[in-house]
């Protein structure tokens, strides 16, 4: 039966009366989606390179439409150049990171070009700032120099000055097309920045962000107290991702990204930091408030995060767990993450308190 998706969460694929234990159809599926990639990847004559499989890991298992079109568009045989294009253009890592080397080579030899053409243009200044003191002493010291020999000297004069403009210009002109280029690298280098700190499936900051972020926190001149991190992880996850499939398992993570996002305010962040894990960092509030915050998370995605069959039996909710740490009570902002990770297993731990605060 065709799967859909509900008004108030995510309508997920019936799962089979004799499915396979989770773990072991989570690891069968995961050798699927390597085998198919492969196999796509031979059809096509690509190259066997890590940044092409993350290309048609995305546009294959990744469910990018729009991605899988270009490739098809780009026929058999495709050029690594045109497949490195689409990496760039959809923002993957892989493709970024390529991005990035070549582009600080291509801005290190533009440097380089433009110094020597600096250096040119100061040879034909300093050739003509000569002839003009050459002449000038030569009017000086002949008084009686004849017009035909000071026309000679104005017309060499005229001539070196014209050799100076043209080089000026040419350098102007050279110099405007690499304001564009570097304009063009800066907007590379940008991009490169931004998918090196965001998760690819939910949008949200990944590790790395939350890593810069809390080490920021710590570095103003105020101190990093009155802040709270909260980690969170969705209850039994993998098994759910086994029995319904990484389709329906990455629908949940966006849908969940999504509320996270209404859940706080301009200056909180929220981070997805690995597979069905969250971590959300609130300022200016104490452990009652952070607490409470945790609680409402947790009713929010239960009564928000439904899924069920399609053959119309009860629906599920899905839940999490949270661990939370306060800034005041970490000297570092690696602690401050170690102890929301302590609270967070204490929490997984205990069904009953699904709320876990560090040290209390």
């Amino acid at each position: 039966m065709r799967d859909e998706i509900g008004p108030r969460g995510i309508v997920m694929p019936n799962a089979s009366a004799n499915a396979l234990v989770p773990n072991e159809a989570a690891r069968r599926a995961a050798m699927t989606d390597i085998q198919k990639i492969a196999q796509h990847m031979a059809r096509l004559n690509v190259a066997a390179l890590p940044r092409n499989y993350e290309l048609f890991h995305e546009a294959i298992i990744g469910l990018n439409p729009g991605l899988a079109q270009d490739i098809a568009a780009l026929g058999p045989q495709p050029q690594q150049a045109m497949l490195d294009e689409l990496g760039l253009k959809y923002r993957l890592v892989g493709h970024c990171g390529l991005a990035g080397e070549t582009s600080r080579n291509e801005a290190s030899r533009m440097l380089r070009d433009v110094a020597e053409r600096l250096a040119e243009g100061l040879k034909h200044k300093n050739a003509f700032a000569r002839a003009c003191g050459t002449i000038l002493k030569s009017v000086s010291g002949h008084e009686d120099q004849s017009l035909a020999a000071f026309i000679s000297e104005v017309d060499y004069l005229t001539a070196s000055l014209a050799t100076v403009l043209s080089a000026e210009m040419e350098i102007s002109a050279k110099l405007q097309e690499d304001i564009k280029t570097l304009e063009t690298l800066e907007r590379g280098f940008s991009a490169m920045q931004a998918a090196g700190v965001t998760d690819k499936l939910t949008g949200l900051p990944n590790r790395i962000a939350l890593n810069q972020t809390v080490a920021d926190l710590y570095e103003r001149e105020e101190g990093a107290a009155g802040s709270a991190l909260i980690m969170v992880d969705i209850d039994n996850f993998t098994e759910l991702n086994g029995k319904y499939g990484t389709q329906a398992g990455n629908k949940l993570l966006k849908k969940l990204a999504g509320l996270f996002r209404k859940c706080i305010k301009k200056n909180d962040f929220v981070a997805r930091t690995e597979g069905d894990e969250f971590a959300l960092l609130f300022s200016n509030v104490g452990m009652q408030d952070a607490i409470a915050i945790a609680e409402r998370l947790r009713a929010s995605v239960e009564d928000n995060l439904v899924f069920a069959t399609s053959d119309g039996a009860d629906p599920g909710r899905l839940t999490i767990s949270a661990g939370v740490a306060l800034s005041a009570d970490a000297a570092t902002p690696g602690q401050l993450q170690a102890n929301a990770r302590v609270a967070l297993l204490a929490a997984q731990s205990n069904p009953r308190q699904p709320v876990q605060a560090f040290g209390r």
